[in-house]
């Protein structure tokens, strides 16, 4: 070998794999079908809007399937309304954005219409009181570990916890500028979430750990409350040197 000769380039297993593992390295979620259930409350109807605007094929899910047709019309942007069994069984991800006290039951009755979904838990379990809303103890640690004790066949992830109702429904706001914590388990499920989030202008989406620590992302909702009463604003998260 001369010296102007150099050996071939090789790439150690320690390196391919980091190649692989790149955390900014989203999948394609362009043909993934998306079902919010809860579809016809404030934060449901915001998300539903805001991806369909983003391309994505959307139903809304209620217990009337009425009311979700009405508010898919609503919403526009060809969204559409079905009972919560056919919105779960004709999605690939689900958004889970229903009130709290009605979580673990409609979890329980969509058992087998979740089965083998990625289902993306966004609920707060939230007091209020005369001093505000505070964050409410929940026997499996939060309402996303919650979801995945009864949904053992789906794969679990806690998303958009954080984001403005307000903001997702006003149609002046072109670009939502957070970041939403991802918390799960299953890396690939993690990473599609991730690219979901994303395909709303301005938001990104942070892995933030396993879902164990979902109950951190959920009580900080009721931090963000307090902000926005007294600055009178729609606050969210920015993470730093990401």
């Amino acid at each position: 070998m001369t010296s102007t000769d150099q050996p071939p380039a090789t790439t150690t297993p320690a390196a391919a794999s980091k190649a692989v593992a790149d955390p900014r390295a989203l999948p394609d979620v362009s043909s993934l079908r998306v079902g919010v259930l809860g579809g016809t409350g404030d934060q449901g109807r915001g998300l539903a809007r805001r991806l369909a605007m983003a391309g994505r094929v959307v139903t809304v899910g209620s217990r009337d399937a009425l009311r979700a047709a009405q508010a898919a019309e609503e919403i526009g942007h060809g969204v559409r309304g079905a009972g919560n069994a056919e919105c779960a069984a004709s999605s690939d991800v689900v958004i889970i954005a229903v009130p709290w006290e009605g979580h673990q039951a409609t979890l329980e009755s969509l058992r087998g219409e979740l089965e083998g979904r990625i289902v993306v838990d966004c609920v707060n379990p939230l007091g209020f009181d005369k001093q505000g809303a505070y964050a409410l103890a929940v026997d499996e640690g939060s309402a996303a570990q919650q979801a995945a004790a009864i949904l053992t066949g789906s794969r679990v992830v806690a998303a958009f916890n954080n984001v403005s109702a307000v903001l997702l429904l006003d149609e002046s706001v072109d670009s939502i500028d957070t970041d939403v914590f991802v918390l799960g388990d299953d890396r690939e499920a993690t990473d599609i979430v991730q690219a979901v989030v994303e395909q709303i202008p301005g938001m990104r989406g942070i892995f933030a750990g396993r879902l164990r620590n979902a109950h951190q992302v959920e009580a900080l909702t009721a931090n963000l409350i307090s902000v926005n009463r007294r600055y009178k604003a729609h606050a969210g998260v920015r993470v730093t040197d990401v």
